[in-house]
Parts: structure tokens; C-alpha cells; sequence
């Protein structure tokens, strides 16, 4: 049975035997879709009016409660939380999504050819991404953001590092299994270059569980996003992000803004747990022998 006809038969009986990990994984989507809607949609219902600028504060009444003119209330500086909150949404689908992406780049080909090819090559990369592995994956982040600064894309280097030993390993591990399958020694025996090896018969086999951990690290780079933003070393100070609002929120928190951290505190939340559920729904689909 090919990848895909396993992932099929996978797929169906997923959808057709009710479980509380499928509910589970379509309410991590429908919140997922939301905030995705919402990121699309800011810069179009602030065209429209519907939405304040995020930048703008000269005009507002600093320290507002929520009201009818501004939803979430105003923070110390004057900001409207609505406006900023919804554009957060937008801040960290860019940098997550970027840092994810960039970190699965890299350690899928690199745990292709360490699986595949073995020997030095193996053990030179098993050493490195062992040795990024044992550091913790916020003071790695934090101190490449403070060498590389402020930015989208230098945030999502900073996050990405940790990240690719994670793909290094899940690829690598599957791969060194799967070289050994009869298919594959038919394809060498056939003459087939270790390129095409790689690319046709051990690619697609070995990301399977490559979706599940995409879902999960997106959710873990917005906490540490939010990390960063609130140490002052994610993004610039102009571009709306959650971390860095909290961090501006804590000036008002003692006299009773509570609005100023609850909000964007909560679309963090809600933004984390439907990647996680969403993760977790995956891994049921792709990897369901590893909840047996």
C-alpha cells in the first residue's frame, strides 16, 4: 500500500468512528481558520473604517475602559486594544509561519541525507543537532534576537534554530528505517541515483509526521514570539504584537487596567490551544500507532 492510499484509509476511519480527539481537532481548526480570517480581514475592516489604526493614539483618551467606541478600552499610551489586538493576529501568523517554515527547509533535507547516507555525514550532523537540542529553546531564541535585532524576518530566524533539529530527528529516524525496505533495494538495484532515491521513494515516507510537528511548534513560537516581544527583542516597536503590548500593559495593571493584558493575553491563548488541538488531532491521523 502506497503513502498516500495509507493515509487515505488513515483519514477515513478517522472521520467515520466519532472520537473525542476528532471533535477535539475540528474545534483546534475552526479557531485556527478564525484567527487566519481575522489576519486576512484587519487591514481590510481598517480600510473600511470599521477598524482604528493600531499606531494611532493622539486621538484616543488613554486608560479608556471597554466601551461602545472602543471595544477592548485604550491602553496608557493611548492605543486602541481592538484594533491592536486583531493586527497581533497578523504579526504572528507572519513570523511563526516564516520561523516554521525556514526550520522545516532545513532539517528535512538534512535528516534525509544523515538517514540515507549514514557514516560521518550521520554522526557529524547527529552531534550538532544534538548539542542545539539540549539548549532550551527560549534562551536560543533570545540570544540570536539579540544578536540578529529587531525584525520579521530576524524573529523568525531567531525562533527557526530551535526548531530544525526537531525535523532533523523525526526525518532522520524514519528515514533510517525505511532505506532498508524492499522498494528501496529494488531501486538500487535498478540503478537509480541516491537524488532520485531520496526524492521519490524516501521523501514522502519520511514526512509524515512532519504536519503534526509543524501544527505543534507554530503553537510553542507564539509563546516564545510573545517571549521575545515582551523582552523587547522580537519585532519594532511599531508593528502591533501581543508580547510587546503586555509588556506596555503592565503600567496599568496595578491601578486597574485589567482590559490592556486581558485581551491580547487571551487571543494568545485561544490562538495557542486551537494550533495544539489541531497538532494533536493530526498526530491521530498520521502517527495513530503512537497513541496506541
Amino acid at each position: 500500500m502506497s503513502w498516500v492510499q495509507s493515509l487515505s484509509s488513515r483519514r477515513s476511519r478517522f472521520f467515520t468512528n466519532p472520537s473525542l480527539s476528532k471533535w477535539l481537532m475540528l474545534v483546534g481548526l475552526a479557531i485556527t481558520l478564525f484567527f487566519l480570517l481575522v489576519a486576512l480581514g484587519a487591514p481590510l475592516f481598517q480600510s473600511w473604517g470599521w477598524l482604528q489604526d493600531p499606531l494611532e493614539f493622539l486621538s484616543n483618551s488613554p486608560k479608556s475602559p471597554p466601551s461602545g467606541e472602543h471595544w477592548f478600552g485604550t491602553t496608557l499610551q493611548g492605543y486602541d486594544v481592538f484594533s491592536r489586538t486583531l493586527f497581533g493576529t497578523q504579526a504572528a501568523f507572519k513570523v511563526v509561519i516564516l520561523a516554521t517554515t525556514l526550520s522545516l527547509v532545513v532539517g528535512v533535507p538534512l535528516g534525509l541525507i544523515s538517514g540515507y547516507f549514514g557514516g560521518k555525514i550521520d554522526k557529524v550532523l547527529l552531534f550538532l543537532m544534538d548539542t542545539v537540542y539540549t539548549l532550551p529553546g527560549l534562551l536560543l531564541s533570545m540570544t540570536l534576537a539579540f544578536v540578529v535585532g529587531r525584525g520579521v524576518f530576524n524573529a523568525a530566524i531567531a525562533l527557526s534554530i530551535s526548531y530544525v533539529p526537531q525535523y532533523y530527528r523525526v526525518v532522520r529516524n524514519h528515514t533510517t528505517s525505511i532505506k532498508t525496505e524492499l522498494f528501496v533495494e529494488a531501486a538500487k538495484a535498478l540503478g537509480a541515483s541516491p537524488r532520485r532515491i531520496l526524492s521519490r521513494y524516501l521523501f514522502f515516507n519520511a514526512i509524515q509526521s512532519v504536519p503534526v510537528l509543524f501544527a505543534l511548534n507554530t503553537a510553542d513560537a507564539i509563546l516564545i514570539l510573545g517571549a521575545l516581544g515582551f523582552l523587547g527583542l522580537g519585532l519594532p516597536e511599531e508593528v502591533p504584537e501581543w508580547g510587546h503590548d503586555l509588556k506596555l500593559a503592565l503600567e496599568i495593571l496595578s491601578t486597574g487596567g485589567w482590559w490592556a493584558t486581558l485581551f491580547p493575553g487571551l487571543a494568545m491563548t485561544a490562538m495557542v490551544t486551537g494550533l495544539s488541538l489541531l497538532g494533536e488531532g493530526l498526530s491521530e491521523i498520521f502517527n495513530p500507532r503512537s497513541r496506541a
